[in-house]
């Protein structure tokens, strides 16, 4: 008996975050929305290589999608700052829907062309530059506890894996019998869920921060914070260049599924759902821990295990095998991620938070059109396969700084999270230990 409530418990704990309504409106709404996403993402590329049998192009196209995250991405912190981020949110979403519905009537009518893909592409990365900080920084109003952030953003990511799982899945079956315009209709449909969901939220009435100063003041005073702080600099400075190196491995798996493993768009869907299937299990594992003790350790070990999962990717031609470094790499990949997600989290101050998640997503989403474009390139020269082990292998050189540095960034942190008192245990802790310049584990 002790053991089913222990059990149950830790269930409990893991789902704690949707015990707000808020919170699971948005967590359901997203949840659909998503699947349509990654149904789409799986029929581009394959639609860009069967057009272009272009490794190349596909890096182009990846580079139109995301470069305007890199581009806007400190002016979207600002808006998210500034504006009303449920508003801005419900903005983005019916654009997006505009711009799937727009793809899919091209490509229905066989009229389309790859520079329409690129053009709409480049559309979808503007407005993904203001709704990705948007959405970064509005989770957090739905969740009322602080100590339930971290378990929100866990929960965040294995809803965004559920779907990665899901949707490639659906989207290699489909394209291989109807074709790839279908993925993109059913994307566009998918975007009614979410904006039901945002308009069913019970929110409090927004109050305008009225702010003397310009945009400009306002971006100058964002990238001092983020980068004079040692903590948040290497957090973002991780994610940059896993963005930089590892990213760029999705771009390349249409050449892998069809001219590697001799497969189809189905073979594709199954590379892409096993990626999702250990991201999947990497977010549940960080879902039911209940601290950010260990997060930083954990950080090293994950992007260690996704650059060599890479690497071990690189050269198999088996699909088996493929598929068990792919959830391998999936697993690393979305552990690496959400820790630096969470530590940003709860150690920004909240009038900055839009402009430092801002900042995430610009190195997240904006490094990886360079690495794609970059590894295209590469690609064209010297094949996919050394591509992506010298991509792995890169990965695995970078995270080596941060486990140099990471005691002095964690006592950095402490008192952050003394005076916020997001972690009381990690405060009595403190108070209580011998040693204070040898402080506790505790990211």
């Amino acid at each position: 008996m002790a053991q089913e409530a222990d059990t149950t418990s830790k269930l409990n704990g893991m789902f704690r975050a949707l015990q707000y309504r808020n919170y699971r409106l948005f967590f359901s709404g997203q949840s659909i929305s998503l699947i349509g996403t990654w149904m789409q993402q799986i029929a581009l590329s394959w639609l860009v290589y069967r057009l272009t049998d272009s490794v190349l192009l596909l890096g182009a196209v990846s580079f139109s999608s995301q470069v305007p995250t890199f581009l806007l991405g400190p002016f979207a912190g600002v808006a998210a700052d500034k504006f009303n981020r449920h508003r801005v949110l419900l903005v983005t979403q019916f654009l997006s829907m505009l711009q799937a519905s727009t793809l899919a009537t091209l490509v229905l009518t066989d009229t389309v062309q790859i520079w329409h893909v690129m053009a709409l592409s480049a559309l979808l990365g503007t407005i993904n530059a203001f709704d990705i900080a948007a959405r970064q920084a509005f989770v957090i109003e739905l969740v009322e506890k602080r100590e339930d952030i971290s378990n929100a953003i866990a929960l965040n990511s294995s809803m965004f894996n559920m779907a990665r799982l899901a949707g490639p899945t659906i989207a290699g079956m489909l394209i291989a019998v109807v074709g790839e315009g279908m993925c993109f209709l059913i994307n566009a449909v998918s975007y009614v869920a979410v904006i039901a969901s945002l308009l069913l939220l019970r929110l409090k009435p927004f109050e305008r921060v009225l702010q003397e100063r310009k945009v400009w003041h306002s971006l100058q005073e964002g990238f001092s914070y983020a980068f004079g702080f040692p903590p948040i600099r290497a957090l973002l400075l991780v994610v940059a260049l896993l963005s930089l190196f590892g990213m760029p491995f999705s771009v390349m798996m249409p050449v892998f599924a069809r001219d590697i493993l001799h497969g189809s768009a189905t073979t594709l869907g199954y590379l892409m759902g096993a990626s999702g299937i250990g991201a999947l299990f990497g977010a549940l594992f960080l879902a039911q821990r209940k601290s950010v003790l260990g997060l930083g350790k954990i950080l090293v070990f994950s992007m260690l295990l996704f650059g060599a999962a890479l690497m071990a990717f690189s050269f198999s031609e088996i699909l088996f095998v493929s598929l068990l470094f792919m959830l391998i790499s999936g697993f690393g990949m979305i552990i690496t991620m959400a820790s630096c997600n969470t530590l940003l989290q709860t150690i920004v101050e909240d009038d900055k938070r839009g402009r430092v998640m801002s900042l995430y997503s610009m190195a997240f989403m904006g490094m990886a059109p360079f690495g794609s474009m970059l590894a295209g390139a590469v690609a064209e020269h010297i094949g996919v396969a050394y591509t992506l082990a010298g991509c792995g292998f890169l990965c695995v050189i970078s995270i080596l700084p941060f486990a140099w540095h990471l005691g002095r960034l964690r006592r950095m942190v402490h008192p952050i999270y003394q005076r916020l008192g997001i972690l009381p245990e990690i405060a009595v802790g403190l108070q209580s230990a011998s040693n204070l310049t040898a402080p506790p584990e505790e990211r």
